[in-house]
């Protein structure tokens, strides 16, 4: 599948969710394992530290991008995930092929807040961050 395919049925997916709800996740283990994750690796972007942050993705995304270029999209694409001050995570969803969607907000140093929707795989019993997909925070007044 070509990126422009992923990015498209990515946007899609996180559509239908967002139109769906988020539904409260009461301790799943999974929710908790692959917050942690989501958590780790924007503590690692806090520190500027792309190397560590790019081991928390996924093999897909592995396959597409090198550190460096992962390094460069995330700045110029998520400015808000690349520094961030703050982030929770304020539910979750299961999809049809066993990846988990994590829906989180981020506040940036910027001073912008955004809703992402993390897409979650699981390989080899570890969770890793295969997309994300980002909107302004719909609870942020204009």
């Amino acid at each position: 599948m070509t990126r422009a395919a992923s990015a498209v049925l990515l946007s899609a997916v996180v559509a239908s969710l967002l139109l769906a709800g988020t539904g409260r996740a009461q301790r799943d283990p999974d929710v908790e394992d692959a917050g942690r994750i989501v958590m780790q690796q924007l503590e690692a972007f806090r520190h500027d530290d792309f190397e560590t942050a790019f081991t928390f993705a996924s093999r897909t995304i592995h396959d597409m991008f090198d550190t460096a270029r992962f390094e460069a999209m995330v700045r110029g694409g998520y400015p808000e995930i690349a520094r961030s001050v703050s982030a929770s995570i304020d539910g979750s969803k299961r999809g049809d092929a066993s990846e988990l969607y994590l829906f989180v907000r981020v506040r940036g140093v910027n001073g912008r807040a955004v809703e992402a929707v993390y897409e979650m795989v699981n390989e080899s019993g570890r969770w890793r961050i295969n997309g994300v997909v980002t909107r302004p925070d719909s609870s942020e007044k204009a």
